[in-house]
């Protein structure tokens, strides 16, 4: 198998990217800064592209076991109004399910798969990697406690704040931020619509929801894990980690007014066992992510708003193009740059989607043109053809509009 494929990251991105090289027959190690595996973050979505890669990987069943298959979408205004819905994954006729899961359940099922598949000691923990060379023949990754490994290439999949990325632009500066403040949560409760709905209602200017069940019968009472996300327009603008502790008073008057026929979100606020607070930000799109043998994959090369729930999937779109380069070029460096052109324009027009057009645009119309009144029809506020486009514009940019998807090759 050769030197190997050096993964500086063991998130979702590296982790994937493992089991992609692994299956292709490729050498690597993962590198993970953290000392130890401990759960972060709250709700997380896959989106029928991401679903097919790790169908591909053999992982469908045991994320379906710890997930809730997502059966469809919908929009309202903040007064609880009903605006668009639209099916989503089988149940809108992919091959592919979405599934909303926990994602320190997501990460957990990946580490399980290559601890059982590459061995346990495939991901090196607390090993920060500080930069990495290129030689002849291969590169070296230093790491903060001194170690040097070399392998035939580098691929930075550390994350928002890489340190790989910093070493390729030194003078980028800190992400952008554009104003918009998140805070997470969950919430143990009765299912609410189907018990398998995703809900988006509201919009930036007066307070925004995005609500979705995560794990499923809890206590053999029906009660749901349930995901919660609350944005405002803010000034605040806290450091970007998956773990920061967030208070509900400096949100919650924005939202406790919102009880719905469908959904008492104040209460869900009000009674929810876990607050994380995240800034939203990105990075303005690079003009390549490679140089020689090292290379950039996930929320290192490309981090997005998550305003459509694209991230994950757009970091495991990656691991799956890049390890069918490697796997067709004897020349690291050809298959990098392989990868990059396959990737690079295409996620970067999605970045800038995100950040103008994402799925939620759909509100921002809404908002706009009823002039934040409730209404009497939608139709009376704009045609239900228009929301469909909006929605259908996105999944072509994000990879995953359903023909185009069931049509195309494997990407290893």
């Amino acid at each position: 198998m050769g030197e190997p494929v050096l993964v500086l990251g063991g998130g979702i991105g590296g982790l994937t990217l493992a089991l992609s090289l692994h299956q292709a027959g490729i050498a690597c190690q993962v590198f993970e800064a953290a000392p130890q595996v401990r759960p972060l973050g709250v709700g997380i979505n896959l989106l029928p592209h991401g679903m097919r890669e790790l169908t591909e990987l053999g992982l469908q069943e045991r994320l379906a076991q710890l997930a809730v298959e997502t059966k469809e979408l919908c929009f309202y205004n903040r007064y609880g109004q009903f605006i668009y819905q639209e099916p989503r994954g089988r149940f809108a006729g992919y091959d592919w399910p979405q599934l909303s899961i926990h994602r320190a359940d997501l990460h957990q099922v990946l580490l399980d798969a290559v601890r059982e598949r590459l061995g346990y000691d495939a991901v090196a923990l607390n090993m920060k990697c500080i930069r990495v060379e290129e030689k002849p023949g291969g590169v070296a990754a230093r790491f903060e406690d001194g170690a040097v490994v070399e392998g035939r290439c580098a691929i930075g999949a550390d994350g928002i704040h890489s340190a790989v990325r910093r070493q390729l632009f030194p003078d980028e500066g800190a992400p952008a931020y554009q104003g918009i403040n998140m805070w997470r949560g969950v919430t143990r409760m009765k299912p609410f619509l189907t018990g398998a709905s995703m809900a988006v209602a509201g919009w930036l200017a007066v307070g925004k929801m995005v609500i979705y069940p995560i794990r499923k019968d809890l206590d053999g009472a029906g009660r749901q894990l349930v995901n919660w996300v609350a944005e405002i327009q803010s000034p605040r603008h806290v450091q970007q980690d998956w773990n920061l502790g967030g208070r509900i008073e400096h949100f919650y008057p924005t939202f406790e007014k919102w009880r719905f026929d469908w959904l008492d979100c104040a209460a869900l606020i009000r009674n929810a066992e876990q607050v994380l607070e995240y800034p939203m930000v990105d990075r303005d799109p690079l003009p390549y992510w490679t140089r020689g043998r090292i290379t950039l994959l996930g929320d290192a090369a490309h981090p997005m708003y998550p305003r459509g729930s694209n991230g994950a999937g757009q970091a495991i779109l990656d691991a799956r193009v890049l390890t069918g380069c490697l796997a067709r070029h004897a020349s690291p460096e050809h298959a990098l740059k392989e990868y990059e052109e396959r990737r690079l324009k295409a996620v970067n027009d999605l970045v800038l989607m995100n950040r103008t057009n994402p799925p939620d645009a759909i509100l921002r119309e809404v908002w706009q043109r009823s002039g934040d009144k409730p209404f009497a029809r939608i139709e009376d506020v704009i045609a239900v053809s228009e929301l469909a486009a909006l929605s259908e514009d996105y999944k072509r940019v994000a990879g995953f509009e359903r023909e185009s998807l069931a049509r195309r090759g494997s990407l290893v």
